[in-house]
């Protein structure tokens, strides 16, 4: 039997897990309890003993992390796209049903959400973003403000803009729609950092998700980028902070551990999912 203490990848299936704590090998096959923590967080205990920087070391760990990320990326991707379509729609028409009637969603007066992009086979949100924008007098949407993404440029900075009307989106360069910068009449729209109240809810999108709020997107680092920055507003106001839920598809969740991550990533509160909601956080039991 040997004692591992080094950092090890293990590829059970498609799927790469990374090893950050001792564990025992034998000649069985093994199932690790796979921390759920960065890898750059090792403790002392745990890190070999090498003659390299702290930083080199750091930089080699988030290296190995961002390869792991992309092979994730290739197989949901590969999933993604040999799904069934009768078998997308009818998720598509789950979820956002579940969202639509759920209460949190109808109590919730300020929300961000995404705008579906099919060619990324995104869940579809165009249900919801309808009955928040043409119905805004019905029961399940009364009184709510809509805050959609602007990407602003190509160093993951976003703005989440307000919209009233469906109207307001233009296609962009890559085919998917956002809120132009300034409305028809030449006002800048609303930017939701410069709001004066807090934003309820947030309808996130993602590529791979796991059951312990973990949330692996494209990597443009776009919505972990605007996540924090709105993380730190609300906490400079004294606000609540807002529910992170994500919306999935089956074949986007993961086992436990099988998403890598950095000190960067946010991780969510809630997943929605064909067979309902998933709460993860707290936050998320305590409000759903």
């Amino acid at each position: 039997m040997v004692l591992l203490t080094t950092r090890e990848l293990v590829m059970i299936g498609a799927r790469v897990f990374c090893i950050t704590t001792p564990l025992q090998r034998s000649s069985s096959i093994f199932f690790p309890n796979f921390p759920i923590r960065p890898v750059s967080r090792l403790s002392p205990a745990t890190r070999p003993i090498v003659a390299m920087s702290t930083i080199s070391k750091t930089q080699e760990e988030l290296d190995s992390i961002f390869k792991q990320k992309r092979i994730v990326r290739s197989t949901v991707r590969k999933s993604l796209k040999a799904m069934d379509p009768s078998l997308r729609i009818q998720q598509d028409d789950a979820i956002q049903n579940t969202v639509l009637e759920a209460p949190w969603f109808k109590s919730c007066r300020r929300l961000c959400a995404y705008i579906s992009c099919r060619s990324l086979n995104e869940v579809d949100t165009s249900k919801i973003l309808s009955e928040i924008l043409q119905h805004p007098d019905s029961n399940t949407t009364a009184q709510k403000k809509l805050y959609v993404p602007w990407v602003e440029d190509k160093n993951s900075n976003m703005r989440m803009l307000h919209i009233s009307h469906m109207d307001d989106l233009v296609a962009n360069s890559m085919n998917i729609l956002e809120p132009a910068p300034v409305d028809a009449q030449g006002n800048e729209r609303e930017d939701v950092m410069q709001a004066d109240e807090p934003i309820d809810l947030f309808i996130l999108p993602g590529l791979a998700f796991d059951r312990c709020g973990r949330r692996l997107g494209r990597g443009g680092g776009y919505y972990d980028t605007f996540l924090r920055r709105y993380q730190d507003r609300a906490k400079e106001k004294d606000w609540r902070n807002p529910l992170m839920v994500a919306l999935s598809y089956s074949p986007q969740i993961l086992e436990e551990g099988s998403i890598p991550v950095t000190p960067n990533d946010v991780l969510i509160d809630a997943l929605v999912t064909p067979s309902g909601v998933v709460p993860i956080s707290p936050r998320a039991i305590e409000r759903m």
